[in-house]
């Protein structure tokens, strides 16, 4: 068997960053780690690539052994591969992500990893360049949630449209012009209204809308521009 015998070896090793939403914060899903160094500190789920599997194998595999989660699906994002980013030995990390409803999924998730999720603004320290990864994850969210309406997959069957006000607004830690926003949604025809209010935080109360699934799939893809450049975290810019 021929082998290129004069190279180096080096691990590859593959991170999850897994986002979720619980109908009103934003959370990233942690585990503490296994094995030194840094055992028993807050990570993202992380395991090394075996010989007989792809690289999407082991993230399904890794994500399933840490966290019980199963059936998530994971976009490939980044390889980080910095020399020295594991004080151990040379290991390049490929990342993936996902953005899950918490309620779907909850009932999966085990603890033998204490896994846990965390409100992103209240993250704890995280090892090698895991926090350099998920502020990668979350700015490529959300610049895909700016131009596509994938956050409408973690809305109930009937929403308001401040209800998914608020679902941007949070991802993106800013305040969008209602109007604008509004606008834009209802001119895009993704939405249906329905002849119904949720009359719960106000007396007039606000129309109940639900997703014109036909038009949704073909827009799933398709440039929505919901949110203006001069709304976006300065971090994206």
């Amino acid at each position: 068997m021929i082998k290129y015998s004069s190279q180096t070896r080096v691990l590859v090793a593959v991170d999850c960053i897994i986002f979720g939403f619980d109908g009103q914060d934003y959370k990233l899903l942690l585990v503490q780690r296994g094995f030194a160094p840094e055992k028993e500190k807050w990570s993202l789920m992380g395991g090394f690539l075996q010989p007989t599997e792809s690289l999407d194998e082991a993230a399904t595999r890794i994500l399933k052994q840490l966290t019980g989660l199963e059936n998530v699906y994971l976009d490939q994002m980044h390889a980080f591969s910095r020399p020295d980013r594991d004080p151990v030995e040379r290991v390049v990390g490929v990342v993936y992500m996902a953005l899950i409803d918490i309620e779907k999924y909850e009932k999966q998730i085990n603890d033998d990893f204490h896994a846990r999720w965390f409100l992103m603004k209240e993250l704890p320290q995280l090892i090698f360049d895991h926090e350099e990864m998920v502020q990668m994850a979350l700015n490529r969210l959300r610049y895909k949630a700016s131009l596509h309406p994938i956050l409408f997959e973690l809305l109930p069957e009937k929403f308001t449209l401040p209800q998914l006000q608020a679902l941007y607004e949070g991802l993106f830690d800013t305040k969008i012009d209602k109007r604008n926003f509004t606008r834009k949604l209802l001119s895009s025809n993704i939405l249906k209204k329905k002849n119904e209010k949720d009359k719960s935080t106000s007396k007039k109360g606000a129309y109940f809308y639900s997703l014109n699934e036909a038009i949704y799939k073909d827009n799933g893809q398709n440039m929505l521009n919901l949110i203006p450049k001069n709304e976006m975290p300065a971090a994206m810019e």
